[in-house]
């Protein structure tokens, strides 16, 4: 089994949404990433692992970046930036959307691999 590396809870802010009205203001959603990663080092330095602050960063930056339809091509797209940018085995990514009325959220889950992109 691999070591993992979580981050749950990482705020975003998009324009996403199927109308062009939905588009037109930013929206929060909330990313919960899981990153499968090579056994972490015995060494106590960064160098080793996958820098947790730079992988949220770059998906804030992504996420915040143009406009998207759907919260599966936001997925998507996040999956494939961490996977082709950090030595990630496999990365699952789970999106929660706050926009049907009385509903907690409304989301995705996809798990991508860094060997065989399904």
């Amino acid at each position: 089994m691999n070591d993992q590396i979580v981050i749950r809870g990482l705020q975003l802010s998009c324009r996403i949404g199927v109308p062009v009205e939905e588009r037109a203001d930013r929206q929060d959603l909330r990313a919960h990433l899981v990153l499968d990663v090579a056994p972490f080092p015995k060494e106590d330095c960064i160098d080793g692992t996958v820098n947790y602050k730079e992988v949220s960063d770059g998906v804030r930056e992504l996420a915040g970046a143009g406009e998207r339809q759907l919260i599966e091509t936001l997925a998507q797209d996040i999956a494939a930036f961490i996977l082709n940018g950090y030595p990630v085995l496999h990365v699952r990514v789970e999106l929660e959307k706050f926009i049907l009325p009385e509903t907690d959220w409304v989301g995705v889950i996809i798990h991508r691999s860094a060997l065989k992109r399904d």
